[in-house]
């Protein structure tokens, strides 16, 4: 650099600031002059090859499953009502219990009741003893009628109040029987086994017959699973039945709450409704699941896991080795020379992880799972490290835990288990 300049420099400039300056134009002058060396002694050393995780595609035997959202719901679900109408008295059991078909949940005031029936069998104390008159009466008209004693019209008319006392009779013994019944009303019992909800109407309240809801029970064992159906998977089970393939297995099904993985309530389709509803494409189907420990609640969301079709092999690689470009999916496969070379791919459902490939590979081939982002170009070399992410285990048809795209919102949404 030019000394008259610098000198300029040092009388215009402060002390520190031209210090600075300087120092920086030192540090370029070095980086130049280290530049220089470099360029002297050879290009640098291109990069080692990107490693990757290559996993060899191999075809396996499946099992396809159809899942839809269903709802739990109780087989029995009964409103409890009192039948005579009352003060309530007592609240016999409590709330949220398991109760039996018999047991009292309820009593209603019985003291009106049991005075009616006392009335009732007064009056029938009563029809009786006229009717025994009534009867002794006609009996003597019928001795005296032979001698001509009375006249026709007596004994008829003796006959006729015999009969009369007897439909009495009658009658006072059915207003017994109903007074008897009302009684008996007075005790509120579940007509089913279950489990009973909260008392709507507790101790001094008055409850009107048929009208006043008291509380509800619901059954627990075994419980009803409904959900619809898309009408694509309806038109492929009935053409599995038709041709006598599906009768069986497609009653099975699988369940699973929203906090569960997988499906470990197994049940079966016991009805299918009559029509589909034209204003979502859906039939509504239920099925019957034990629930021995009362794990399921009416009300609840469920997954319901419904076989789809045959058994039968597909080709399965990794999710995560699917690239997308725009409307295309691919992959990259470890070609001649570990070099990574792209092929398209046409893809079907996704089962624990892993894809299903309908077409664009054949068996053998390696696809690249992991090390994706090292690839820059099609024809890029790699360094292969294999191992199996690629077509790992899948769980079988026959395990209740079997995964899958469990928690999609849509009906119909399809999955599929690998042996």
């Amino acid at each position: 650099m030019n000394t008259q300049f610098l000198g300029r420099l040092y009388e215009v400039m402060p002390r520190k600031v031209f210090a600075a300056l300087l120092r920086l134009f030192a540090l370029g002058a070095f980086a130049v002059s280290f530049s220089a060396c470099r360029n002297s002694e050879g290009a640098a050393a291109p990069p080692a090859p990107p490693s990757v995780n290559v996993a060899t595609v191999a075809s396996k035997p499946i099992q396809e499953w159809d899942q839809f959202n269903g709802r739990v719901s109780a087989i029995d679900t009964v409103e409890l009502r009192a039948r005579v109408s009352g003060y309530v008295d007592r609240v016999a059991y409590k709330e949220g219990d398991d109760v039996k078909k018999g047991d009292v949940l309820f009593v209603i005031d019985k003291r009106p009741y049991q005075d009616a029936l006392a009335s009732a069998e007064a009056q029938l104390a009563r029809a009786r003893a006229t009717a025994s008159l009534a009867l002794a009466q006609d009996r003597r008209a019928q001795a005296l009628i032979g001698g001509k004693a009375i006249s026709v019209e007596e004994f008829e008319t003796r006959h006729a109040a015999y009969e009369q006392s007897n439909a009495d009779v009658r009658a006072a013994e059915a207003a017994v029987a109903t007074a008897r019944l009302n009684l008996g009303f007075t005790e509120v019992r579940s007509p089913i086994d279950g489990r009973a909800g909260r008392a709507l109407l507790t101790v001094g309240n008055l409850a009107q017959a048929d009208q006043t809801l008291l509380t509800t029970v619901v059954s627990q064992n075994p419980m009803y699973v409904y959900f619809d159906a898309d009408e694509h998977s309806y038109l492929r089970y009935l053409e599995r039945a038709k041709q006598g393939t599906g009768t069986g297995v497609a009653q099975k099904v699988q369940i699973g709450l929203a906090n569960e993985d997988g499906f470990p309530h197994a049940g079966t389709v016991n009805f299918l409704d009559n029509q589909v509803d034209s204003t979502t494409g859906t039939i509504r189907a239920r099925a019957v699941v034990p629930n021995p420990d009362h794990l399921l609640t009416p009300g609840l969301y469920a997954h319901v896991q419904f076989p789809g079709g045959q058994r039968h092999s597909a080709m399965l690689i990794d999710d995560k080795a699917v690239l997308t470009d725009q409307d295309r999916k691919y992959v990259y496969v470890l070609g001649p020379g570990d070099k990574a070379l792209r092929k398209d791919v046409t893809l079907g459902r996704l089962i624990d992880g892993l894809r299903v490939v309908d077409a664009g590979l054949k068996d053998g081939d390696g696809v690249i799972v992991s090390g994706l982002q090292k690839i820059y170009y099609p024809g890029q070399v790699v360094k292969p490290i294999a191992g199996s992410a690629g077509n790992g285990d899948a769980k079988g048809d026959d395990k209740a835990n079997a995964k899958g795209n469990a928690h999609a919102d849509i009906p119909g949404n399809i999955t599929a288990a690998a042996d």
